[in-house]
């Protein structure tokens, strides 16, 4: 690999799109979020700005390490989670400017590099011996349990109906394709999925499972600060705090960019860095309904509530989509 290649990756994971664009946006998504909550609720709000102070301050507090902890899964969680999601940004495309990694399954790929995050805060939680961290730590994965299902389900039915729009010579060669470039390719000919009558169920389910997956409210069964205490992070401070925090917000920013390469990748304007504009402002509209909406109006489920929930109304609809997509 030439000098060249290797200054323009680097560049990609370290400015745009990677490590500092995404925390800058993230973080961005996240102030918005609290703000027009506030607002919603009759409240002034912090400013926008107060998650990147947020962060700045508790990177300047010490870090506190139980006695009981396992101090090296305790420390390393964070920043394994963090590091998950700044490469899980480089596989999803931004309109048309398509990312410098990309693969056949690489849609396969986010699946399985969006439980990282997850799981670090599980393991983290649990390795600093709180019994509250445990607790939270317990309801962390039944929420993973109840939305992984119709993540899935969402992501079978947009492959199918975007690979059956793939032919060589008139034949379908695919059936399904798993490739975010394929996709995004796809809706530059044929328009937005969005607009395709049988993934409607499927853009609900994901509008739905996206605050879940964020661990947003009213489906935040982990963390649960009125009954467990922050449930994971109540043991944690300073700087791996810090980094949960982060990654809280650059999830945001994941799961709604992922929600347009999936649903409105055929919004492009021909120019590279307008389609990023656009679909940053996409996103942000996207935070605002499925999270931001939620958030202002509803009351946080239960354990039991978000299991059943996930696993019959947002399932539901995302198999309703799956097997439109197939027969019809």
């Amino acid at each position: 690999m030439e000098t060249m290649d290797i200054l323009m990756y680097a560049v990609y994971i370290l400015i745009f799109p990677g490590a500092l664009f995404t925390c800058l946006f993230g973080l961005w998504l996240a102030g918005i979020d609290r703000k027009i909550v506030a607002r919603m609720q009759k409240r002034k709000g912090p400013p926008i700005t107060q998650p990147a102070w947020d962060f700045l301050k508790l990177c300047g507090k010490e870090t506190i390490i139980p006695a009981g902890a396992a101090r090296g899964v305790y420390i390393a969680a964070p920043y394994v989670g963090l590091a998950s999601l700044i490469v899980t940004v480089l596989f999803i495309p931004l309109g048309s400017w398509l990312q410098p990694i990309s693969a056949n399954g690489d849609l396969v790929v986010v699946l399985y590099l969006l439980t990282i995050p997850t799981l670090a805060m599980i393991f983290g939680g649990s390795a600093s011996g709180s019994p509250y961290a445990g607790v939270g730590a317990s309801r962390t994965m039944v929420s993973v349990m109840a939305y992984e299902l119709p993540l899935i389900l969402v992501l079978l039915a947009v492959a199918r109906a975007a690979g059956s729009y793939v032919t060589m010579d008139g034949y379908n060669i695919l059936g399904a394709t798993f490739s975010l470039e394929m996709i995004t390719r796809v809706q530059e000919l044929i328009g937005p999925l969005l607009f395709d009558w049988r993934l409607i169920p499927a853009a609900v389910a994901m509008l739905l499972v996206i605050p879940c997956e964020v661990g947003q409210h009213p489906f935040d069964v982990g963390e649960a600060e009125t009954e467990i205490c922050e449930g994971p992070l109540v043991e944690y401070s300073g700087k791996p705090l810090a980094v949960f925090k982060l990654s809280h917000a650059i999830k945001m920013f994941v799961m709604t960019a992922l929600f347009c390469a999936l649903f409105l990748g055929g919004v492009t304007t021909g120019m590279a860095w307008l389609d990023v504009v656009l679909t940053l402002v996409f996103c942000t509209v996207v935070t605002l309904i499925c999270m931001t909406l939620l958030h202002a109006i509803s009351a946080r489920l239960r354990v039991e509530q978000l299991f059943k929930f996930f696993w019959t109304v947002v399932s539901g609809l995302a198999l309703v989509s799956l097997l439109l997509v197939w027969f019809c």
